[in-house]
């Protein structure tokens, strides 16, 4: 399985309004796409010293052949809208995980 995590600072003049996008539009159309599994949306804890909130994004799938269609067929179109709504406001990064195993507590 492979994890492609998107972590974005926003700034806080738009939060609301991409929280929203996010959870409402954004994840749910990444989804749509039929190439991820499903995806985990977290804040990260850690206070930046540029300002805003940061956000991670955990979007599952199944091999990096599938990501790479992704990155193909897909992410032009939505990274687009979201420097549309968004531009400066926001600072994203990417980066492929690939999952070895997990482990839970007895």
């Amino acid at each position: 399985m492979i994890i492609y995590n998107v972590t974005t600072n926003i700034d806080d003049s738009v939060h609301d309004e991409w929280i929203h996008w996010m959870q409402h539009t954004h994840i749910p159309e990444v989804l749509a796409t039929g190439k991820f599994t499903k995806a985990h949306f977290v804040k990260v804890l850690v206070e930046e010293e540029m300002g805003g909130k940061t956000y991670s994004v955990q979007f599952h799938t199944d091999s990096h052949d599938t990501l790479q269609k992704y990155y193909k067929e897909d992410a032009p179109r939505l990274r687009e809208d979201s420097y549309k709504l968004f531009g400066d406001k926001m600072l994203s990064f990417r980066t492929e995980l690939e999952f070895i195993c997990e482990h839970k507590a007895i």
